[in-house]
């Protein structure tokens, strides 16, 4: 039988990285200053967003344990 590269726990952790990306892109355009130089559009969104792209390189890179 030919087995996926991905588990069920990979597309789960993806499904969760999505959602982190989701919100660190949502939280920059909160941001009230203009042109979004404020601290949401600076520093708190982009810090959610390369944590969203931290997980998923690890829901890439998680070997699933039924192999």
């Amino acid at each position: 039988m030919n087995k996926l590269p991905f588990g069920k726990k990979n597309y789960r952790i993806m499904v969760i990285g999505l959602v982190v990306l989701v919100v660190g892109f949502t939280i920059m355009t909160l941001d009230t200053q203009p042109h979004g130089f404020g601290f949401l559009g600076l520093t708190a969104g982009p810090i959610i967003v390369v944590a969203g792209f931290i997980v998923e390189l690890f829901a890439i890179l998680h070997r699933p344990s039924d192999r």
